[in-house]
């Protein structure tokens, strides 16, 4: 009976140990499945690059030219000799004028990364697009890039409560975008008329370089809301040339601009009897007066041809403009011309003809507009302009197509704050 039972232990402990050995194997065996194969191809990092060159083994060095600083001081203290410095000043000529180094502009050098600390480039941002290189090596050679201009797309909406300048800011929007804005407008919208409760809606294009705005690019679409209208306008190229149209496809420029002036206020309305404010009389008053600052641009509402350009006593210094057959400008308190307008000079729509003034009979700076039709005085603000060329019929289902597009972009910007300028807002718009 001990044999048997003696016999009985030493198999359960052959199980056990048999167990256990079975158990090692799989794991061995899961732990084999779990490593990953072994990549013969050894994958090395990607190459920092700058100005098209590969800069990992330069010490990279980035500053601002300094008031008074030149090529030759700049490099002399990278420990660039003289001589180099002659033959890159030699090579620099139909390449760069290297009087052109401005203060304040960024340049990078590319030094040995040893105890001399050598530059061996020299690159100066002569714009925030475009640069020089100065290779200073054992191969002088200076040549020019442009950096990638990146194209976001942002929108801004904002309510009016005093203008479209302080609306605009207030929105985080800049200078420029309100100037473009109130341009595409110009012929529909008399920016001195706005009232509180008018607003905009802008889709545009941000240029970008190196992840910082550089500038405005095209405004795409914007609904400006005037009066309880809202007025649609969108860019649409057509024979080369990109303009703006209303929802029917009508263009938005006009014959005339709506005002000559840009950012003031309307003192004197049309009337046939207001008390003069010098002579203290009533008499007629056929043009709009608008207030604004000595010197202010003034600007043509149409082509034409200047048919008159002199001191007209109480008129001051003006300007007369015949645009067509039918309709005459007058510019009148002008504290000077502009510049070569003189009589028989053909002049564009938006030109500059002359600058604010209070000249002649005047009590302070304005600008007296007048508007004739067949002779005749009648209110510039009532002047019903015609409109220039509208989208071509055989490109009209190409742009009801974008049109559609945009209108609904505009529609989605359901933003109930007046603060709201959004970056890349739209991505890809098709």
């Amino acid at each position: 009976m001990k044999n048997l039972s003696k016999k009985k232990i030493l198999i359960g402990i052959a199980a056990i140990v048999l167990v256990v050995i079975a158990l090692v194997f799989i794991d061995l065996q899961r732990s084999r499945l779990s490593v990953p194969p072994v990549d013969d191809e050894v994958y090395a990092a990607e190459p920092r690059m700058e100005y098209g060159i590969v800069v990992d083994s330069f010490q990279v060095v980035k500053d601002v030219i300094k008031a008074g600083e030149n090529l030759s001081y700049v490099l002399s203290r990278y420990n660039v000799g003289p001589g180099d410095i002659d033959k890159l000043v030699n090579k620099s000529a139909g390449v760069f004028n290297l009087k052109n180094l401005r203060a304040g502009n960024k340049y990078t050098v590319l030094c040995t990364d040893d105890s001399v600390s050598r530059a061996c480039y020299f690159i100066y941002e002569a714009s925030p697009t475009s640069y020089v290189v100065f290779e200073t090596g054992d191969s002088i050679h200076i040549h020019t890039g442009e950096k990638e201009v990146i194209v976001r797309h942002r929108s801004a909406k904002g309510t009016i409560s005093s203008s479209l300048w302080n609306a605009m800011a207030e929105a985080g929007g800049s200078p420029n975008l309100t100037i473009e804005l109130s341009e595409i407008y110009a012929w529909s919208i008399d920016f001195y008329s706005v009232q509180p409760g008018d607003g905009f809606t802008v889709l545009y294009e941000e240029l970008v370089v190196d992840d910082q705005p550089i500038g405005l690019g095209n405004i795409l679409t914007a609904k400006f809301t005037h009066g309880g209208r809202d007025l649609y306008a969108y860019r649409f190229v057509q024979d080369d040339k990109a303009d703006y149209f209303d929802e029917n496809g009508q263009s938005l420029r006009k014959a005339f601009l709506k005002a000559p002036l840009r950012y003031s206020r309307i003192s004197s309305h049309f009337s046939n009897s207001r008390m003069h404010p010098v002579l203290r009389i009533r008499r007629p008053h056929h043009g709009v007066d608008y207030a604004a600052p000595k010197g202010t641009p003034v600007h043509s509402v149409g082509n034409g041809t200047v048919i008159d350009a002199r001191w007209a006593g109480g008129a001051g210094r003006m300007v007369k403009i015949k645009h067509n057959a039918s309709y005459t400008t007058v510019y009148m308190h002008l504290s000077g011309y502009g510049p070569g307008i003189k009589k028989g000079v053909r002049v564009q729509q938006g030109q500059v003809i002359g600058y604010v003034g209070s000249s002649g009979l005047s009590t302070g700076p304005h600008l007296d507009f007048r508007f004739y039709k067949n002779g005749a005085a009648v209110d510039p603000l009532k002047v019903e302009s015609p409109p220039a060329l509208p989208v071509k019929e055989a490109l009209l289902d190409q742009y009801n197509t974008q049109k559609l597009m945009f209108t609904r972009k505009l529609d989605s910007l359901s933003m109930p704050a007046r603060r709201t300028v959004k970056p890349d807002l739209i991505g890809e718009w098709n």
